[in-house]
């Protein structure tokens, strides 16, 4: 699974750094202007991700994790393809909102991925996925930077495409599942309501659900205005895709480096400990980058937040895992997919809203704010003992 999940990120981080840029290049047909079309960009495949994603995860726990894998590496395969051959912004975003409701990789390896392994290693285990997740979003926007400076854009789509295929049949030939439905009090099957009643009932969770909102609202805000961002502060803006790439690079692989790292001292101490330290790390660091007057002083900033952000991610993992119980893998990340999903539809649009109202220096000093009150609140409320499961 660290394979297939590294190469799907890969594939789906491969038009990051353009994604802006390919909405002012096809134009719009429509009242939208270009500003919103590349908000609805991020937002609209997230808002689909958002409503779909409980549902995956529940249909995961009754029927497996590995035909959730399946269908969100084909079925991304297929989007990415089309992607390809939009005609206009507003086609564009309708694919990125059918990419939101058929893929979701993320949450179905990290469910199966959490009922395969013993709790009490949940915080390692994630760790290695995180460095999965991490190693592909240095390499794809590298990458999907570079295809598109030399070749156009339609050609990272011929690239991508093939490698969330590949990632498919890996999943299909070599990925092996010994699954269980669970049972509860004589019935045949849960539902889906009481599962998810259950899950966000459990101790702790509503929190990190909380957590896992803001540290993603803050991961996604700058996005929409990195490239022109960057263009005020580099000397050739005809490298502006390379430059992008580098920029989201940096701060993934210094996440997929710590993150094992952190996972590991959360499984020896608590990962309250780390999400706290991580947590307050990134909001400083994202209060330096609003005020950074070069694009060396941006990328040094994100090797540090990259380093927070792992430790944010693999905790808040690790601690959904260790607070749920055994057979609820699937809802509960499917759950924390659709919480993502809704940081990454609001974030995009608070960006908008942000730049056009105060400026992009504001977007990041409002996601440093962001990630302090994070602080505050999993200082105060965080349960500071360890959790049943673990």
């Amino acid at each position: 699974m660290f394979v297939v999940q590294m190469i799907s990120v890969v594939g789906f981080a491969c038009i990051m750094p353009f994604l802006p840029l390919y909405v002012h290049a096809l134009g719009t047909v429509t009242f939208m202007s270009e500003s919103l079309c590349t908000a609805l960009v991020y937002s609209g495949q997230a808002l689909t991700m958002m409503i779909a994603s409980p549902l995956w995860g529940y249909l995961a726990d009754r029927y497996g994790r590995k035909v959730m894998v399946e269908r969100a590496t084909f079925g991304g395969a297929l989007v990415l393809l089309l992607m390809a051959f939009p005609r206009s912004a507003e086609e564009l975003v309708l694919l990125r909102m059918l990419q939101g409701g058929i893929s979701g990789i993320l949450g179905a390896a990290n469910a199966l991925v959490a009922a395969s392994v013993p709790r009490s290693k949940s915080g390692f285990a994630m760790g290695l996925m995180q460095v999965s997740m991490g190693v592909g979003f240095a390499l794809g926007p590298l990458l999907g930077g570079v295809l598109a400076d030399l070749f156009g854009y339609q050609s990272v789509f011929y690239f991508t495409a093939p490698l969330l295929f590949m990632a498919g049949v890996l999943v299909w030939r070599f990925v092996d599942e010994q699954f269980v439905p669970r049972k509860i009090e004589g019935k045949k099957s849960i539902n889906i309501f009481s599962a998810w009643k259950r899950v966000s009932r459990a101790p702790g969770v509503g929190l990190l659900f909380l957590l896992r909102f803001i540290n993603q609202s803050g991961r996604i805000i700058y996005f929409p205005i990195l490239p022109l961002f960057l263009l005020t502060l580099i000397d050739n803006p005809e490298k502006i895709n390379s430059y992008t790439g580098i920029v989201i690079s940096v701060a993934s692989v210094s996440t997929a480096l710590f993150s094992v790292l952190i996972g590991r001292l959360g499984d020896r101490s608590t990962h309250q400990k780390m999400v706290l330290f991580c947590l307050f790390g990134a909001g400083v660091v994202f209060v330096l980058q609003s005020l950074v007057q070069t694009g060396w002083q941006l990328i040094i900033l994100q090797l540090f937040y990259g380093i927070a952000l792992g430790g944010v991610i693999t905790s808040i993992s690790a601690m959904l895992a260790l607070f749920s119980e055994e057979g609820d893998e699937g809802t509960v990340y499917g759950l924390d997919s659709s919480v993502n999903a809704g940081a990454r539809m609001v974030g995009p649009l608070l960006c908008y809203a942000i730049t056009s109202l105060f400026g992009m220096r504001m977007v990041f000093a409002f996601a440093g704010a962001l990630y302090l009150l994070a602080t505050i609140l999993a200082l105060s409320l965080l349960p500071k003992n360890k959790p049943f499961n673990s």
